[in-house]
């Protein structure tokens, strides 16, 4: 009898030691080619990993919904999200939080870029002269390459973008849209302003074959969020230990692979517009 509850108290504190070592994982949409996201996002895991006292890895994923289905079956317990992307995780995993925002993710906007051929130029408002021509969004569940873009699009039109352009594509990233439009595979294309100022500043932008004829308002987007049981594994208040190390990140280099100046707090009600603009046009329940 000693015995066996000797190897029961054993047991017990062998599984609370093997929670202890859990790894923290955490993702992040696929907004550009995913070795440059290892780039970013393994330095991160490391920042991580420091400040937490935990073992914190990084997990690709391969479209916007797998993020999604990652966070909801709580194979990774942080995402760094877009707007879109974010409400429908933490609407598919209650208790979940947005912890903290770039800095500029408080006044987000998207770009329209086009061909130099359309002959389209820079303009204070969305140009009826796009009506016609070849358009590409980024991905699916991307909130400023399809969201928002829709959204202003069919406030234009009153139409479904299908319904004003002559075709509609949907790239699968940010930095897809750009070489497709440069290359005159499509006419226009909606893209993330942080990855069109990452992708100029590297070199890869022919400002002669493609340009910026339109920005949108600003808007609510990316955003860290947390599923609402970190605690069961990693103790009272990692919540808050995961989001002060976020807002304490100060490293340039870490700040830079982003891009961003500095972290913000977030929360979940920061992202009210986004869910009415998903709902208002049928891309949210």
């Amino acid at each position: 009898m000693l015995r066996g509850f000797a190897l029961f108290l054993l047991l017990s504190t062998f599984s609370v030691e093997m929670a202890n070592c859990a790894a923290f994982t955490f993702t992040a949409i696929p907004d550009e080619d995913e070795t440059r996201l290892h780039s970013r996002f393994d330095k991160v895991a490391s920042y991580l990993s420091q400040e937490l006292g935990v073992e914190v890895k990084f997990v690709p994923v391969k479209s916007y919904s797998a993020a999604v289905t990652a966070f909801r079956n709580n194979q990774v317990q942080l995402a760094w999200f877009g707007g879109l992307s974010g409400v429908r995780a933490r609407n598919l995993a209650p208790g979940s939080s947005a912890i903290a925002q770039g800095y500029e993710d408080q006044f987000f906007v998207t770009y329209f870029i086009a061909n130099a051929k359309t002959g389209l130029k820079t303009s204070d408002e969305l140009q009826k002269a796009i009506a016609g021509k070849t358009f590409t969004f980024g991905s699916k569940g991307s909130t400023s390459g399809r969201l928002m873009p829709e959204f202003h699009i069919r406030n234009l039109f009153n139409k479904a973008p299908d319904e004003v352009f002559s075709r509609v594509g949907f790239s699968g990233d940010h930095s897809r849209t750009i070489a497709l439009v440069q290359s005159g595979a499509y006419d226009i294309g909606a893209v993330n302003f942080k990855v069109w100022e990452n992708e100029l500043k590297a070199g890869k932008i022919d400002e002669s074959k493609v340009s910026i004829i339109w920005e949108t308002p600003t808007y609510p987007d990316y955003q860290w969020t947390i599923r609402g049981d970190v605690a069961k594994t990693w103790g009272d208040g990692f919540t808050q230990k995961v989001q002060k190390a976020l807002l304490d990140m100060n490293d340039p280099d870490l700040l830079a692979s982003f891009p961003r100046k500095s972290f913000v707090k977030a929360t979940n009600s920061d992202y009210e517009p986004i869910l009415k603009v998903g709902k208002s046009i049928g891309l949210l329940d």
